[in-house]
């Protein structure tokens, strides 16, 4: 299949928008409309830089356009720090001519903190530290007086300052859902009409991941549920679409309502694996007698109202011609300019060692989010001063690679406490071209089929790829490793110095 270069990552299909409307590891969206502009946020976790910000005209076509948290005096994540630890669940907000984004650091030293911006694609502000409010997931929401109120996990509110992080009064439980329910979580709060509602996410964000709603007279309640809670579930479904929660409400440019939310697709046989992380999902929202009532999440979304606005194109290949490196890429914890660089070699990224491989938690990575089931990926070597090479990773202790030094490329697969070399064959010295594909998984199928397998090669000077090792993709899955996030595909130094040439991510299908 050749894919459609025309559109965006949220569209592969020539029947019209598709979802996930931000495929790959793009969890807990967060979303806001300034006049006709969308932005929307995700959480990052370990990786830097920390907050995914993009933009939209249509809520369908989605362009990355910055992180809010680039620079090393907004986010610090030691090597301590464990995988799926860092940056949780932002709330953006727009108030008073200011982009507002609250988000919870989950590591020594964090906490939730704020920061502005009067251009969403940033320089954002340092950060305002909020030492009272507990907890992960906190939103912010301002009444009609101008009082700041932040809700976060439990479900508990408390009144704030953002401009000095200063709390009022110690916070107050509020509405929970059910009770005993599990991980009443992902709070939002909005004045809707004449009530006050509180959006917030049940179950925990597994396969009995939900969404439950209540509204009130004050922002701090009482809040009377929604009879039809939970008012989104794919629980107990053969809906492709799984763990549906964590949403935000929006206005689309026709003025009907609609739910960003995250979801993932998982693949295989018993009990299914997703590796791509949860995505954001976007579904219809109508209104019955004063309760929103969530239309499906469709993976073919229905004919939309309002005119499609596609973004620009994403160039499928980095020729690092550009002194920063774009908004897509992400580093394991940190990213500090004498490992990672675009001025050394003009041209080329170039990778200097740290850590002694990928099981390290500061090996120097660079790489991108997998956003598609299938895909293919490349990048040229120059590893004439080091080992290195191109990586799948979820975390540590689960990643696959193909990696090259003296005159040797090997396929490593490290699953749980197991690492080994998988295959091994000489190469000429100088620089070469490695190569990963993800696709469908060899035959016989049956209930313990996983869903996706990996090869990794060298790619020959006809273009085509001499495939050393495939390998089966359900151990970079988080049914198997555990976690909060997806693959991501990149770059890495092992020893010594790497140079990269040009990095090419070609999807193949959605």
């Amino acid at each position: 299949m050749t894919p459609d270069t025309s559109k965006g990552p949220g569209d592969l299909s020539d029947t019209g928008p598709v979802n996930p409307v931000i495929p790959g590891f793009h969890p807990d969206p967060s979303i806001c409309r300034v006049g006709d502009d969308y932005y929307l946020v995700c959480s990052s976790f370990e990786y830097f830089p920390g907050v995914p910000v993009f933009h939209s005209r249509d809520l369908v076509h989605w362009t990355q356009i910055g992180n809010a948290l680039d620079r090393a005096s907004q986010l610090r994540l030691a090597a301590d720090v464990p995988s799926s630890a860092g940056i949780y669940a932002p709330t953006l907000r727009y108030h008073d001519g200011r982009f507002w984004l609250i988000v919870t650091n989950v590591s020594k030293g964090g906490g939730n903190l704020v920061v502005t911006a009067t251009d969403p694609a940033g320089p954002w502000s340092e950060p305002v530290r909020l030492p009272g409010v507990p907890g992960i997931d906190p939103d912010l929401a301002w009444d009609e007086d101008g009082t700041c109120w932040c809700t976060v996990a439990g479900i508990a509110q408390v009144r704030i300052d953002p401009h000095t992080g200063r709390t009022y009064g110690p916070p107050q439980k509020l509405w929970s859902a059910t009770p005993g329910a599990k991980a009443p979580e992902a709070p939002h709060l909005y004045r809707i009409g004449d009530y006050w509602y509180l959006l917030i996410a049940v179950g925990g964000t597994e396969r009995g991941h939900g969404v439950a709603i209540a509204r009130g007279r004050t922002p701090s309640g009482p809040f009377e549920p929604c009879p039809a809670n939970p008012i989104l579930t794919h629980r107990s479904t053969d809906h492709p679409v799984q763990n549906t929660g964590h949403a935000d409400l929006v206005q689309a440019p026709d003025g009907s309502w609609w739910m960003v939310l995250l979801g993932v697709r998982p693949g295989g046989g018993t009990p299914g694996w997703h590796v791509l992380g949860r995505e954001t999902f976007l579904a219809p929202v109508t209104w019955v007698d004063g309760w929103p009532v969530v239309g499906e999440v469709a993976l073919d979304l229905p004919e939309l109202p309002w005119p499609l606005v596609p973004g620009p194109v994403e160039e499928q290949r980095d020729d690092f011609d550009l002194s920063e490196l774009r908004p897509l890429w992400i580093s394991v914890r940190d990213r500090p300019a004498e490992h990672c660089t675009t001025k050394e070699r003009p041209g080329w990224l170039t990778l200097r060692a740290r850590g002694g491989s990928l099981d390290e938690p500061d090996v120097v990575f660079t790489g991108r989010r997998q956003q598609h089931l299938s895909c293919r990926a490349r990048t040229l070597v120059d590893p004439s001063e080091g080992c290195g090479g191109l990586a799948v990773r979820l975390d540590e202790r689960h990643h696959y690679a193909i990696e090259v030094s003296g005159g040797e490329v090997r396929v490593v697969a490290r699953v749980g406490s197991l690492r080994t070399v998988v295959a091994a064959q000489p190469v000429p010295d100088g620089p070469v071209v490695l190569g990963l594909m993800i696709g469908d998984p060899p035959p016989p199928h049956d209930a313990r089929t996983g869903p996706d397998a990996v090869s990794f090669g060298v790619e020959q000077p006809d273009g085509t790829l001499s495939v050393l090792a495939t390998l089966d993709g359900r151990y970079l899955s988080t049914e198997v490793a555990g976690g909060f996030t997806g693959r991501v595909i990149g770059m890495y130094a092992a020893a010594g110095t790497v140079h990269f040439d040009w990095f090419d991510y070609e999807p193949i299908s959605r």
